[in-house]
């Protein structure tokens, strides 16, 4: 990285230009954007200043590129990294772009790992670093349960910030990892485990600086002076809020957030499960009890190796390189104690209401034959946390990062790529998924970790590639197969809820109902809300149309299938 002060030492070939910018323009857009946010806030990169991989991790990952790199290190590059302090000064800087036509590329913390981190999908875009200065809680309603955050705030950060702050009987909700925005991952739609698991359905009012720098509220907030911005999410007239997630039609600034009350009581729980055919009847079931309300949370059904990777590398079990067989898996499961497939869930409320829970849970799934349950037991000093132990913080909205094992799985600093698709929670979709997934997994050589979650009514499989970017073979096979899988569960009717840089064009592509109505409709709401296409280009696949098809999305690929 180059600080702004030696710009103007670099040669122009030495610049990460975007398309139909020069090297020229690109100097003068930074310098006046250093106007706004101060110099030391302005980071200009070339391809000899990227962060090398050693420096890269959870706490520290690069800002102009994917750390978890599938393509070439350089292909998702970032010109600039800018920082901006406020929404004022966010205004002022895509003023600025949209003068210089120097697409942004908005992040909150990018530690969305596994889908690209902070790189921007358009080579040349300038990162905007919501996170680094904007990173306040700024209001907190224990009346109300709800809180306003800056999208710099991390799980760790508001949970902080409520224990030190005299908040204690509110909690938050969390995904596996905790050093995320809690605004990023929300518009990223993730979700977390508590009965307010579901993130995006938990946020109450924005703040957006729109793609022409103009700055609107949603929801109540339109109304000045108005008392319930955090508390009704609606407001009057059309609901925009779902445009600006997954999306390029604006930046959000502020968001509302729905804190949980303490519920007067807790308990986590395992439910562990011999066979690899146990499956489809574990998902009906849970389906069953999570549609009638008596499962309050959304529960994760782990297969053995993702509990594995969280303890030690795949070396700690096994010489085997190569993939896994069925009893190797049944070895490493009675070795660390745990099922072929692994409930984790907790009930929330008084001693009386948890007993009623209890008693469905265990009629239900101890039918199951060799079906087995556990609590969390008391650990001795020193002794360490079980998976158990560890699934019971985050399932009481306590982050952490214990599920940074899994990046060791198959190498030291090994790498992640996510794989998302959604089907109904039933067994059938759960073991067509299941077999579907280990098929391909199989074939290019990597071993299945994944995980089941039943949200509301439908079934998220969170899959795991765990790979070694140093090995270009690896990254093609990992690329090739995540290809192939996005293909094959779009002929079953499964599409992911969320993806990384490298497919969100495929992915776009086939959502493609009524001759793809649905990217048209997104197409004209770009067009309309960002005419000189400076926002985020690329996202979800939706391009500007000063941009599309000028050879920038990245389709399937057309090439024969060959390991």
């Amino acid at each position: 990285m180059v600080s702004l002060t030696a710009l103007h030492a670099l040669r122009d070939d030495e610049l990460i230009t975007p398309p139909d910018v020069t090297a020229a323009g690109l100097r003068e857009a930074l310098t006046e954007m250093a106007k706004v946010v101060g110099d030391n806030n302005v980071i200009v990169h070339t391809a000899k200043s990227m962060k090398p991989d050693t420096e890269g991790q959870y706490y520290n990952l690069p800002k102009e590129h994917d750390l978890f790199y599938i393509l070439e290190k350089e292909h998702f590059l970032a010109s600039a990294v800018v920082s901006p302090g406020s929404t004022v000064e966010v205004s002022a800087i895509v003023k600025l772009a949209n003068k210089y036509l120097t697409p942004l590329w908005p992040v909150s913390m990018g530690r969305n790992l596994g889908y690209g981190g902070s790189a921007p999908r358009l080579r040349g875009s300038i990162v905007l670093d919501m996170g680094h200065r904007m990173n306040r809680v700024l209001e907190v309603s224990d009346r109300d349960c709800t809180c306003l955050l800056e999208p710099g705030v991390s799980y760790f950060d508001l949970y902080n910030y409520l224990q030190s702050n005299g908040h204690k009987q509110l909690w938050i909700d969390n995904p596996d990892l905790g050093g995320g925005s809690v605004i990023g991952n929300t518009l990223d739609r993730g979700a977390g485990y508590t009965p307010y698991g579901e993130h995006f359905s938990m946020h109450c009012g924005m703040e957006v600086v729109l793609p022409n720098g103009e700055v609107m509220r949603t929801g109540m907030g339109a109304l000045p002076g108005n008392n319930t911005w955090q508390t009704f999410q609606y407001g009057f007239g059309p609901y925009p809020d779902g445009i600006f997630s997954q999306s390029n039609f604006g930046i959000v600034t502020k968001m509302g957030v729905w804190l949980m009350p303490d519920p007067g009581g807790y308990q986590a729980y395992l439910f562990s499960f011999p066979k690899e055919a146990d499956l489809p009847e574990i998902i009906e079931r849970i389906r069953v009890l999570r549609i009638a309300g008596v499962i309050m949370n959304a529960p994760t059904i782990r297969n053995t190796l993702i509990d594995a990777a969280v303890y030690g590398p795949k070396s700690d079990y096994t010489s085997n390189k190569g993939v896994l067989t069925s009893e190797e898996v049944d070895a490493i499961a009675k070795k660390i104690k745990v099922g072929r497939w692994n409930i984790y869930g907790a009930m929330y409320g008084p001693e009386p209401m948890r007993d009623l829970q209890w008693a469905a849970l265990k009629a239900s799934f101890m039918e199951i034959p060799g079906a087995t349950y556990e609590f969390p037991k008391p650990r001795a000093e020193g002794e360490p946390r079980s998976i158990l132990h560890m699934r019971e913080e985050t399932l009481k909205g306590l982050p952490n990062t214990y599920e940074l094992g899994w990046l060791d799985w198959t190498c030291p600093r090994g790498s992640l790529l996510g794989f998302s698709p959604i089907s109904p929670a039933t067994g059938v979709d759960a073991l067509k998924q299941y077999e579907m997934v280990t098929k391909r997994f199989r074939e290019f050589g990597f071993d299945y970790m994944g995980t089941f979650v039943v949200g509301w009514r439908e079934l998220h499989h969170i899959v795991c590639l765990t790979f070694d970017k140093s090995d270009p073979k690896q990254r093609k096979k990992a690329h090739r197969c995540i290809e192939l899988l996005i293909d094959d569960a779009a002929a079953e009717g499964y599409g992911e809820y969320r993806t990384h840089l490298c497919f969100m064009d495929q992915i776009a592509s086939v959502y493609n109902w009524n001759g793809g109505a649905s990217l048209k409709f997104n197409e004209t709401l770009k067009d309309a809300l960002d005419p000189k296409g400076i926002l985020a280009p690329g996202k979800s696949g939706v391009w500007p149309a000063r941009l599309r098809g000028r050879g920038f999305e990245l389709k399937r690929s057309q090439e024969p299938h060959k390991l």
